[in-house]
Protein backbone atom coordinates (compact mmCIF):
# COMPACT_ATOMS: atom_id res chain seq x y z
CA UNK A 1 0.00 0.00 0.00
CA UNK A 2 1.20 3.92 -0.48
CA UNK A 3 2.20 5.44 2.40
CA UNK A 4 -0.28 7.90 4.23
CA UNK A 5 2.06 10.32 4.52
CA UNK A 6 3.82 10.00 1.02
CA UNK A 7 7.25 9.64 -0.72
CA UNK A 8 10.13 11.17 -0.73
CA UNK A 9 13.68 11.51 -2.38
CA UNK A 10 17.05 13.46 -2.56
CA UNK A 11 16.73 15.51 -5.40
CA UNK A 12 18.40 19.24 -7.11
CA UNK A 13 16.34 21.97 -7.45
CA UNK A 14 16.64 23.79 -10.47
CA UNK A 15 15.99 27.54 -10.56
CA UNK A 16 12.74 27.49 -11.88
CA UNK A 17 11.50 25.21 -8.97
CA UNK A 18 11.39 22.17 -10.87
CA UNK A 19 13.65 19.01 -9.22
CA UNK A 20 16.05 16.71 -11.26
CA UNK A 21 17.83 13.56 -10.08
CA UNK A 22 20.99 13.63 -12.20
CA UNK A 23 22.92 16.82 -12.32
CA UNK A 24 24.16 16.79 -15.99
CA UNK A 25 26.35 19.80 -18.21
CA UNK A 26 25.33 19.12 -21.16
CA UNK A 27 27.62 19.73 -24.27
CA UNK A 28 24.61 20.59 -26.69
CA UNK A 29 25.08 20.23 -30.67
CA UNK A 30 22.36 22.39 -32.72
CA UNK A 31 23.17 20.27 -35.79
CA UNK A 32 25.05 17.24 -36.95
CA UNK A 33 27.90 19.22 -38.44
CA UNK A 34 28.17 20.55 -34.94
CA UNK A 35 28.72 17.21 -33.30
CA UNK A 36 32.64 16.99 -33.62
CA UNK A 37 32.91 19.84 -31.78
CA UNK A 38 30.41 18.90 -29.29
CA UNK A 39 32.49 16.04 -28.09
CA UNK A 40 35.69 17.53 -28.40
CA UNK A 41 34.48 19.60 -25.57
CA UNK A 42 33.45 16.97 -23.57
CA UNK A 43 36.60 14.99 -24.01
CA UNK A 44 38.53 18.13 -22.84
CA UNK A 45 35.90 19.06 -19.87
CA UNK A 46 36.01 15.26 -18.12
CA UNK A 47 32.16 15.04 -16.62
CA UNK A 48 30.39 16.94 -19.22
CA UNK A 49 28.19 15.27 -21.55
CA UNK A 50 28.18 15.63 -25.22
CA UNK A 51 24.78 14.79 -26.75
CA UNK A 52 25.56 14.27 -30.78
CA UNK A 53 22.44 14.00 -33.08
CA UNK A 54 22.03 13.29 -36.95
CA UNK A 55 19.85 16.48 -37.66
CA UNK A 56 19.33 19.82 -37.51
CA UNK A 57 19.57 21.01 -41.42
CA UNK A 58 17.23 22.28 -43.85
CA UNK A 59 14.16 20.59 -41.19
CA UNK A 60 10.76 22.89 -41.94
CA UNK A 61 7.37 23.46 -40.42
CA UNK A 62 6.61 21.20 -38.02
CA UNK A 63 9.27 18.40 -38.27
CA UNK A 64 11.76 21.86 -37.14
CA UNK A 65 9.52 23.14 -34.77
CA UNK A 66 9.69 19.58 -33.12
CA UNK A 67 13.92 19.48 -33.05
CA UNK A 68 13.67 22.88 -31.97
CA UNK A 69 11.26 21.56 -28.92
CA UNK A 70 13.46 18.63 -28.44
CA UNK A 71 17.06 20.62 -27.99
CA UNK A 72 15.21 22.86 -26.03
CA UNK A 73 13.30 20.30 -23.60
CA UNK A 74 16.23 18.46 -23.48
CA UNK A 75 18.63 21.18 -21.94
CA UNK A 76 15.81 22.72 -19.73
CA UNK A 77 15.38 19.18 -18.29
CA UNK A 78 15.44 19.24 -14.44
CA UNK A 79 18.45 16.48 -14.44
CA UNK A 80 20.76 19.32 -16.37
CA UNK A 81 22.33 21.90 -14.27
CA UNK A 82 23.82 23.85 -17.16
CA UNK A 83 24.23 23.78 -21.02
CA UNK A 84 26.94 24.66 -23.26
CA UNK A 85 24.85 24.96 -27.15
CA UNK A 86 26.87 24.71 -30.31
CA UNK A 87 25.44 24.99 -34.01
CA UNK A 88 26.91 26.04 -37.04
CA UNK A 89 25.34 29.50 -37.19
CA UNK A 90 24.23 31.76 -34.83
CA UNK A 91 20.56 32.20 -35.34
CA UNK A 92 19.29 28.90 -34.99
CA UNK A 93 21.84 28.51 -32.19
CA UNK A 94 20.46 31.49 -30.15
CA UNK A 95 17.05 30.41 -30.19
CA UNK A 96 18.05 26.86 -28.24
CA UNK A 97 20.30 29.63 -25.72
CA UNK A 98 16.95 31.81 -25.62
CA UNK A 99 14.83 28.54 -24.85
CA UNK A 100 17.09 26.92 -22.55
CA UNK A 101 17.36 30.45 -20.69
CA UNK A 102 13.90 30.91 -19.80
CA UNK A 103 14.75 28.04 -16.94
CA UNK A 104 17.05 30.03 -15.39
CA UNK A 105 19.73 27.90 -15.58
CA UNK A 106 23.32 28.56 -17.10
CA UNK A 107 23.58 28.45 -20.71
CA UNK A 108 25.57 29.25 -23.52
CA UNK A 109 25.74 29.19 -26.68
CA UNK A 110 28.55 29.28 -29.55
CA UNK A 111 28.55 29.28 -33.51
CA UNK A 112 31.37 27.82 -35.78
CA UNK A 113 31.25 30.37 -38.71
CA UNK A 114 33.85 32.82 -38.62
CA UNK A 115 35.42 30.74 -35.85
CA UNK A 116 36.12 27.43 -37.13
CA UNK A 117 36.27 24.52 -34.71
CA UNK A 118 39.50 25.12 -32.47
CA UNK A 119 38.82 28.53 -31.54
CA UNK A 120 35.35 27.24 -31.00
CA UNK A 121 35.87 24.62 -29.05
CA UNK A 122 38.71 26.24 -26.98
CA UNK A 123 36.17 29.47 -25.95
CA UNK A 124 33.37 26.56 -25.01
CA UNK A 125 35.65 24.42 -22.93
CA UNK A 126 36.61 27.16 -20.31
CA UNK A 127 32.84 28.08 -20.26
CA UNK A 128 31.82 24.00 -19.98
CA UNK A 129 34.41 23.96 -16.89
CA UNK A 130 32.96 26.67 -15.59
CA UNK A 131 29.75 25.16 -15.63
CA UNK A 132 31.07 22.30 -14.53
CA UNK A 133 32.91 23.14 -11.31
CA UNK A 134 29.87 25.32 -10.90
CA UNK A 135 27.47 22.29 -10.94
CA UNK A 136 29.37 20.07 -8.74
CA UNK A 137 28.58 22.49 -5.40
CA UNK A 138 24.75 21.67 -6.11
CA UNK A 139 23.09 20.13 -3.12
CA UNK A 140 20.25 17.43 -2.86
CA UNK A 141 17.50 18.42 -0.91
CA UNK A 142 14.68 16.11 0.37
CA UNK A 143 11.18 16.51 -2.39
CA UNK A 144 7.95 15.24 -2.41
CA UNK A 145 6.36 12.45 -4.44
CA UNK A 146 4.32 15.79 -6.30
CA UNK A 147 7.65 17.09 -7.54
CA UNK A 148 8.51 13.92 -9.20
CA UNK A 149 7.58 13.13 -13.19
CA UNK A 150 8.19 9.55 -14.17
CA UNK A 151 8.01 8.62 -18.10
CA UNK A 152 7.82 4.75 -18.67
CA UNK A 153 7.71 3.07 -22.18
CA UNK A 154 7.99 -0.92 -22.33
CA UNK A 155 10.36 -2.72 -24.70
CA UNK A 156 10.98 -6.29 -26.32
CA UNK A 157 7.93 -7.42 -24.57
CA UNK A 158 6.63 -11.05 -24.44
CA UNK A 159 3.94 -12.72 -22.68
CA UNK A 160 5.63 -12.09 -19.17
CA UNK A 161 5.40 -8.04 -19.75
CA UNK A 162 1.61 -8.00 -20.29
CA UNK A 163 1.24 -10.85 -16.80
CA UNK A 164 3.61 -9.00 -15.06
CA UNK A 165 6.19 -6.26 -15.66
CA UNK A 166 3.51 -4.08 -17.07
CA UNK A 167 1.50 -4.23 -14.02
CA UNK A 168 3.92 -3.67 -12.04
CA UNK A 169 4.38 -0.37 -13.70
CA UNK A 170 0.36 -0.03 -13.28
CA UNK A 171 0.63 -0.99 -9.61
CA UNK A 172 3.26 1.62 -9.40
CA UNK A 173 1.44 4.80 -10.89
CA UNK A 174 -1.92 3.83 -9.60
CA UNK A 175 -0.33 4.41 -5.95
CA UNK A 176 1.67 7.62 -6.57
CA UNK A 177 -1.05 9.48 -8.91
CA UNK A 178 -2.68 10.21 -5.90
CA UNK A 179 0.47 11.69 -4.31
CA UNK A 180 0.80 14.45 -6.64
CA UNK A 181 2.98 12.67 -9.68
CA UNK A 182 3.62 13.40 -12.74
CA UNK A 183 3.67 10.46 -15.25
CA UNK A 184 3.33 10.05 -18.75
CA UNK A 185 3.11 6.83 -21.18
CA UNK A 186 2.89 6.53 -24.99
CA UNK A 187 3.87 4.71 -27.73
CA UNK A 188 1.12 5.39 -30.20
CA UNK A 189 1.78 2.16 -32.16
CA UNK A 190 1.50 0.41 -29.60
CA UNK A 191 -2.23 0.62 -28.77
CA UNK A 192 -3.24 -0.30 -31.90
CA UNK A 193 -6.22 -2.99 -31.45
CA UNK A 194 -6.64 -1.55 -27.81
CA UNK A 195 -7.10 2.19 -29.00
CA UNK A 196 -11.36 2.10 -27.85
CA UNK A 197 -10.58 0.58 -24.33
CA UNK A 198 -7.43 3.15 -23.97
CA UNK A 199 -9.77 6.16 -25.15
CA UNK A 200 -12.14 5.29 -21.64
CA UNK A 201 -9.10 6.12 -19.53
CA UNK A 202 -9.13 9.27 -20.20
CA UNK A 203 -10.40 11.56 -17.56
CA UNK A 204 -12.89 14.04 -19.85
CA UNK A 205 -14.35 13.01 -22.90
CA UNK A 206 -12.41 15.93 -24.71
CA UNK A 207 -8.90 14.39 -23.50
CA UNK A 208 -11.18 10.78 -25.31
CA UNK A 209 -11.20 12.38 -28.39
CA UNK A 210 -7.86 14.20 -28.30
CA UNK A 211 -6.46 11.30 -28.05
CA UNK A 212 -8.88 9.00 -30.61
CA UNK A 213 -8.05 11.89 -33.06
CA UNK A 214 -3.88 11.98 -32.67
CA UNK A 215 -4.25 7.81 -32.66
CA UNK A 216 -6.67 8.18 -36.09
CA UNK A 217 -3.67 10.61 -37.68
CA UNK A 218 -0.57 8.27 -37.25
CA UNK A 219 -3.17 5.26 -38.60
CA UNK A 220 -3.73 7.84 -41.51
CA UNK A 221 0.64 7.36 -41.79
CA UNK A 222 0.32 4.23 -42.12
CA UNK A 223 -2.10 3.79 -44.75
CA UNK A 224 -0.29 6.46 -46.80
CA UNK A 225 2.90 5.05 -46.51
CA UNK A 226 2.52 1.17 -45.79
CA UNK A 227 3.93 -1.27 -48.45
CA UNK A 228 1.85 -4.10 -47.24
CA UNK A 229 1.53 -4.19 -43.52
CA UNK A 230 3.36 -3.68 -40.35
CA UNK A 231 5.39 -7.27 -40.76
CA UNK A 232 8.61 -7.02 -38.61
CA UNK A 233 7.69 -3.84 -37.26
CA UNK A 234 4.41 -4.25 -35.02
CA UNK A 235 5.04 -6.84 -33.71
CA UNK A 236 8.61 -7.19 -33.90
CA UNK A 237 10.77 -10.52 -34.43
CA UNK A 238 10.99 -10.44 -31.17
CA UNK A 239 7.90 -10.01 -29.62
CA UNK A 240 6.86 -13.15 -31.74
CA UNK A 241 9.71 -15.23 -30.33
CA UNK A 242 8.23 -14.12 -26.76
CA UNK A 243 4.44 -15.43 -27.86
CA UNK A 244 3.09 -12.12 -28.62
CA UNK A 245 1.25 -13.03 -32.24
CA UNK A 246 -0.73 -9.86 -32.95
CA UNK A 247 -0.29 -6.22 -32.07
CA UNK A 248 -3.50 -6.56 -30.53
CA UNK A 249 -2.00 -8.78 -27.99
CA UNK A 250 0.84 -6.44 -27.57
CA UNK A 251 -1.55 -3.20 -27.08
CA UNK A 252 -3.31 -4.54 -24.09
CA UNK A 253 -0.61 -5.68 -22.74
CA UNK A 254 1.17 -2.86 -23.21
CA UNK A 255 -1.61 -0.14 -21.81
CA UNK A 256 -1.22 -2.75 -18.20
CA UNK A 257 1.69 0.30 -17.10
CA UNK A 258 -1.28 2.77 -16.95
CA UNK A 259 -2.76 0.73 -13.49
CA UNK A 260 -6.47 0.12 -12.71
CA UNK A 261 -7.67 3.74 -11.92
CA UNK A 262 -5.60 6.16 -13.04
CA UNK A 263 -7.16 8.57 -15.58
CA UNK A 264 -4.85 10.12 -18.32
CA UNK A 265 -5.55 13.92 -17.95
CA UNK A 266 -4.18 15.44 -21.12
CA UNK A 267 -2.55 14.81 -25.30
CA UNK A 268 0.58 15.71 -26.20
CA UNK A 269 2.60 16.36 -28.75
CA UNK A 270 6.20 14.62 -29.08
CA UNK A 271 8.52 16.52 -26.97
CA UNK A 272 5.42 18.77 -25.47
CA UNK A 273 5.75 19.43 -21.85
CA UNK A 274 2.69 18.66 -19.56
CA UNK A 275 0.77 22.09 -18.96
CA UNK A 276 -2.10 20.54 -16.82
CA UNK A 277 -0.78 19.88 -13.67
CA UNK A 278 -0.36 16.37 -11.91
CA UNK A 279 -1.36 13.48 -13.04
CA UNK A 280 -0.94 10.76 -16.30
CA UNK A 281 -0.42 12.23 -19.46
CA UNK A 282 -0.59 10.29 -23.35
CA UNK A 283 2.15 11.45 -25.33
CA UNK A 284 2.04 10.63 -29.01
CA UNK A 285 5.62 9.20 -29.58
CA UNK A 286 7.35 6.64 -31.52
CA UNK A 287 7.65 2.99 -29.91
CA UNK A 288 11.00 2.91 -30.81
CA UNK A 289 12.72 2.80 -27.30
CA UNK A 290 15.46 5.52 -27.99
CA UNK A 291 13.70 7.89 -29.49
CA UNK A 292 10.39 7.42 -27.12
CA UNK A 293 12.69 8.13 -23.78
CA UNK A 294 14.40 11.24 -25.90
CA UNK A 295 11.20 12.30 -26.32
CA UNK A 296 9.80 12.22 -22.87
CA UNK A 297 13.32 13.47 -21.51
CA UNK A 298 13.08 16.51 -23.84
CA UNK A 299 9.68 17.08 -22.33
CA UNK A 300 10.81 17.16 -18.61
CA UNK A 301 10.62 13.68 -17.18
CA UNK A 302 13.37 12.42 -15.03
CA UNK A 303 13.19 9.04 -14.15
CA UNK A 304 11.77 6.16 -16.57
CA UNK A 305 10.23 3.13 -15.75
CA UNK A 306 10.99 0.50 -18.54
CA UNK A 307 9.56 -3.62 -18.33
CA UNK A 308 11.12 -5.75 -21.04
CA UNK A 309 10.24 -8.83 -21.92
CA UNK A 310 13.12 -10.43 -23.79
CA UNK A 311 15.37 -7.79 -22.96
CA UNK A 312 15.61 -4.39 -24.27
CA UNK A 313 18.85 -2.71 -23.36
CA UNK A 314 17.80 1.11 -23.85
CA UNK A 315 19.15 3.93 -22.08
CA UNK A 316 19.26 7.44 -22.46
CA UNK A 317 21.85 9.95 -21.54
CA UNK A 318 19.39 12.88 -19.52
CA UNK A 319 16.67 10.43 -18.16
CA UNK A 320 17.48 7.34 -16.42
CA UNK A 321 16.08 4.36 -17.06
CA UNK A 322 15.15 1.27 -14.46
CA UNK A 323 14.81 -2.16 -16.04
CA UNK A 324 12.19 -4.42 -14.68
CA UNK A 325 11.92 -8.03 -16.00
CA UNK A 326 8.85 -10.79 -15.82
CA UNK A 327 10.93 -13.11 -17.65
CA UNK A 328 13.10 -15.24 -15.50
CA UNK A 329 15.33 -16.41 -18.46
CA UNK A 330 16.04 -12.36 -19.54
CA UNK A 331 16.73 -11.90 -15.53
CA UNK A 332 18.97 -14.73 -15.71
CA UNK A 333 21.21 -14.19 -18.74
CA UNK A 334 20.79 -10.95 -18.96
CA UNK A 335 21.27 -9.98 -15.15
CA UNK A 336 23.63 -6.73 -15.80
CA UNK A 337 20.59 -4.90 -17.55
CA UNK A 338 18.12 -5.72 -14.73
CA UNK A 339 17.00 -3.71 -11.84
CA UNK A 340 14.67 -4.89 -11.10
CA UNK A 341 13.42 -8.96 -11.31
CA UNK A 342 9.64 -9.28 -10.65
CA UNK A 343 9.52 -13.10 -11.95
CA UNK A 344 8.50 -13.79 -8.94
CA UNK A 345 5.01 -12.65 -9.41
CA UNK A 346 4.73 -15.75 -11.92
CA UNK A 347 6.03 -18.08 -9.13
CA UNK A 348 3.22 -16.65 -6.91
CA UNK A 349 6.54 -15.92 -4.50
CA UNK A 350 5.37 -12.52 -4.77
CA UNK A 351 1.95 -10.49 -5.65
CA UNK A 352 1.33 -7.68 -7.69
CA UNK A 353 1.25 -5.20 -4.76
CA UNK A 354 4.64 -6.34 -3.31
CA UNK A 355 5.74 -5.49 -6.60
CA UNK A 356 4.64 -2.37 -6.89
CA UNK A 357 6.08 -1.64 -3.64
CA UNK A 358 9.73 -2.97 -4.56
CA UNK A 359 9.55 -1.07 -7.91
CA UNK A 360 8.92 2.11 -6.16
CA UNK A 361 11.67 1.59 -3.66
CA UNK A 362 13.57 0.94 -6.79
CA UNK A 363 12.99 3.64 -8.36
CA UNK A 364 13.14 6.23 -4.90
CA UNK A 365 16.40 4.95 -4.91
CA UNK A 366 17.47 5.91 -7.88
CA UNK A 367 16.36 9.09 -7.89
CA UNK A 368 18.61 9.24 -4.40
CA UNK A 369 21.43 8.53 -6.97
CA UNK A 370 21.62 5.09 -7.36
CA UNK A 371 23.05 4.48 -11.17
CA UNK A 372 21.25 2.34 -13.26
CA UNK A 373 22.06 -0.53 -15.10
CA UNK A 374 21.89 1.12 -18.28
CA UNK A 375 23.90 4.34 -16.99
CA UNK A 376 26.99 1.84 -15.63
CA UNK A 377 26.56 0.31 -19.41
CA UNK A 378 27.31 3.61 -20.64
CA UNK A 379 24.20 3.61 -22.68
CA UNK A 380 23.22 6.77 -23.77
CA UNK A 381 20.80 6.31 -26.83
CA UNK A 382 19.98 10.00 -27.90
CA UNK A 383 17.80 9.57 -30.85
CA UNK A 384 15.77 12.52 -32.36
CA UNK A 385 12.49 11.92 -34.36
CA UNK A 386 12.27 13.50 -37.55
CA UNK A 387 9.11 14.16 -39.45
CA UNK A 388 9.79 14.88 -43.31
CA UNK A 389 12.12 14.56 -45.80
CA UNK A 390 14.65 17.66 -45.24
CA UNK A 391 13.79 20.37 -47.85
Amino acid sequence: MAKKDGYSFWGYRRENGRVGVRNHVVILPLDDLSNAACEAVANNIKGTLALPHAYGRLQFGEDLELHFRTLIGTGSNPNVAAVVVIGIEPGWTGRVVEGIAKTGKPVEGFAIERHGDLATIAAASRKAQEFLQWATEKQREKCSMDELWISTKCGESDTTSGLASNPTVGNLIDKVDPQGATTCFGETSEITGAEQVCATRAATKEVADKFMRTFLAYQDVIERHKTNDLSDSQPTKGNIAGGLTTIEEKAFGNLQKIGKTTKFVDVLKPAEAPTKGPGLYFMDSSSAAAECVTLQAAAGFVVHLFPTGQGNVIGNPIEPVIKLTANPRTARTMSEHIDLDVSGILRREMNLDEAGDRLIDMMIRTCNGRVTCAESLGHREFVMTKLYQSA
